[in-house]
């Protein structure tokens, strides 16, 4: 599926906040100082690693808020492979436009093609196993949004968004309702016939615990956390294609290919999103106009 980029509406407050941050009470002292109000140039984002795009929308407007005569012209695409020394986008007008906004710019493109670039990584890691890698609500607060749509241009999968849009059953939700049967019957007199449930086991017996109810409660998932391959591995065979079985849990690039050969659908990796360090861009100054 190409890749749908998030609507400018998503992104424009989250550009507009990180520019008042970085421009403060007075503005950049720096560049109104140095550089005439008159002075147009070009410059070019340049990749200074190898990696995933992810971001160029987030740039764009970076420049355009900042100053609506910037031309911004991608030479890029988000989930694109790039390779260090490429060109992803040229940016026009206003010299002074062009230095204010170019840390929120790159800061964006740096971090989001970062997680896109790890992601990738595993993406390419399980292969040819079947299982999806998946993000987790481990995210930076206030920016799971394109965290989220970055870890798909990576070529990964999203999780569940927030609390409100699937039900997930964990450790502590078991141990304050008593039991999985209780945590899942309650559960499921609440919420409406469109919402899913997943189940976190922690043991193969709780994977036992949670199948015996499939007879009566509908559960879409089980997440088996924290569990060593052959454990995975048994736990697959005995949930036998009834439910979509999802590992999560230290996973890192090293033990992902193992733990996608036991058959499981989903690894879900918080780190891709709370861990990922930044792909170095730069934005390069390239001539007057």
């Amino acid at each position: 599926m190409p890749l749908s980029p998030l609507p400018d509406l998503i992104l424009r407050p989250l550009v507009a906040n990180a520019l008042c941050e970085d421009l403060g009470r007075a503005g950049d002292i720096t560049t109104d100082a140095i550089i005439p109000p008159d002075m147009q140039s070009r410059a070019k984002l340049n990749a200074r690693q190898t990696g995933i795009l992810a971001g160029l929308d987030l740039a764009r407007l970076a420049f355009q808020l900042f100053d609506p005569t910037v031309i911004f012209t991608p030479l890029k695409q988000d989930g694109e492979a790039i390779r260090t020394g490429d060109s992803l986008a040229q940016v026009e007008g206003a010299a002074r436009s062009l230095l204010s906004a170019e840390r929120v710019a790159l800061n964006f493109l740096c971090h989001l093609s970062g997680i896109a670039s790890e992601t990738h990584k595993l993406v390419e890691a399980v292969k040819p196993h079947k299982a999806r890698i998946c993000c987790t609500r481990k995210t930076t607060p206030g920016l799971r949004a394109i965290e989220k749509y970055a870890v798909k241009a990576g070529g990964g999968s999203n999780h569940r968004f927030g609390l409100d849009d699937a039900v997930l059953i964990k450790d502590n939700h078991i141990v304050v309702a008593g039991s999985i049967k209780n945590a899942v019957e309650r559960a499921q007199s609440a919420v409406g016939h469109l919402v899913k449930v997943e189940i976190e086991v922690d043991t193969l017996a709780q994977l036992d615990e949670a199948l015996a109810l499939l007879s009566a409660m509908p559960i879409d998932a089980v997440l088996l956390d924290n569990m060593q391959p052959a454990q995975l591995k048994l736990a697959v065979e005995k949930v036998a294609g009834r439910l979509t079985v999802e590992a999560s849990g230290g996973i890192t690039l090293e033990s992902v290919a193992a733990i996608a050969a036991t058959g499981v659908d989903v690894i879900s990796v918080g780190g891709i999103t709370h861990s990922a360090p930044i792909l170095d861009i730069g934005l390069d100054i390239v001539g007057d106009q």
